[in-house]
């Protein structure tokens, strides 16, 4: 049975992929328990998109090699701005949008180890290519989760990276030999059928910082595990970026690129994006019709997820039915994950018989 890239493992009643919805608390029956949310009644009754929109309704990704200086830019920005700011994905996305107090083990969070991947590229279990694929599915959900902000509530949202950069890593990884072209066929063919069902970025803010700098910052990190991250991976990932992604982005989204220095003038940024007219891009097509079915989409993290799954043996993420059936009942048995959200005794749920 192939490995799933989102968490294969669903409590009774509920998905526990529902990424950024909250737990429904525990209450006195009063009427049907249901959850609303934006579905075609709301659209028959007249609920409309494009009048919320505003000057600052925009997807914004900020893009650039490990340690660049990214996410401080995007958090600026989003200040500056009035967005939403939504730090990178990582390998427990999951975790934190569905409220979990402390995360999950690894097993349940892609079977896969950024610390490994640096530590040990190379690692025979094809655990590179795991953490590259659960990456790119924690982006996908991330950036649905990014429309579904935009279109409920008007207010634009800035992203460090995107599904549609996340590219770069795969050409770095086979270029350095980490994974094998099996790999790379798998994953275009994911990305072909998934990515196309959302509109890229408003907008990409590319900061270039050089290799060199790069892996000196990295250094000087703290981290025991980014000490020894290849130059040469580096320079795959910033190659990826000019040569790759850039040039095509840039056909369907507004581009701004600044070096490292040039990156840390907030207010430079901020004017240059003042000064865009947003003339090009699918998003200029959108209608209130289309937006409603972008927002039917970007609210079903489960069918989000399902983007990601094909039916084909790959031994880097293909588990068999006795270690599935193992990791089930291992998640299962998680305190809270017996039955739906509000329902379990053995996490301190209470008057349950009455809900």
């Amino acid at each position: 049975m192939a490995l799933r890239v989102t968490r294969l493992l669903l409590p009774a009643g509920g998905f526990a992929l529902e990424a950024g919805r909250a737990a429904q608390k525990a209450r006195l029956h009063v009427s049907a328990a249901r959850r609303l949310e934006y579905g075609w009644w709301a659209y028959a009754l007249g609920e409309r998109t494009t009048p919320r929109l505003t000057q600052y309704s925009k997807i914004i990704s900020v893009d650039g090699n490990l340690a660049s200086g990214k996410g401080a830019l995007a958090q600026k920005l989003a200040d500056k701005l009035g967005m939403l700011y939504m730090p990178e994905a990582d390998n427990f996305y999951l975790d934190k949008m569905s409220g979990e107090a402390e995360p999950l083990p690894l097993d349940f969070n892609g079977m896969c180890s950024l610390e490994k991947f640096y530590t040990n590229p190379k690692a025979a279990d094809g655990n590179s290519y795991r953490l590259q694929m659960w990456m790119y599915a924690m982006r996908l959900l991330q950036y649905s989760d990014a429309i579904e902000h935009l279109l409920s509530t008007g207010q634009g949202v800035i992203l460090e990276r995107s599904p549609f950069s996340d590219v770069v890593f795969l050409d770095a990884m086979f270029k350095q030999g980490y994974i094998r072209k099996e790999c790379v066929q798998h994953y275009d063919e994911i990305k072909n059928i998934s990515i196309c069902e959302f509109l890229p970025p408003h907008l990409v803010v590319y900061v270039d910082s050089p290799a060199e700098e790069v892996q000196k910052k990295l250094r000087q990190s703290g981290k025991p595990y980014l000490q020894n991250v290849p130059l040469e991976y580096l320079k795959s990932i910033e190659e990826s970026y000019k040569k790759t992604f850039l040039p095509e982005i840039r056909e369907k989204a507004e581009v701004l690129t600044y070096d490292a220095t040039e990156a840390q003038d907030v207010e430079r940024v901020v004017e240059d994006i003042e000064y865009l007219k947003f003339e090009k891009g699918p998003w200029l097509e959108q209608d209130d019709v289309s937006y409603h079915h972008m927002r039917m989409l970007a609210e079903d993290k489960h069918r989000v997820a399902t983007l990601t799954h094909i039916p084909r043996f790959l031994p880097e993420i293909t588990i068999g039915a006795h270690d599935y059936d193992e990791k089930y009942y291992a998640y299962r048995a998680l305190p809270g994950k017996k039955y739906a959200p509000g329902y379990n005794e053995d996490a301190g749920d209470k008057l349950i018989w009455f809900k």
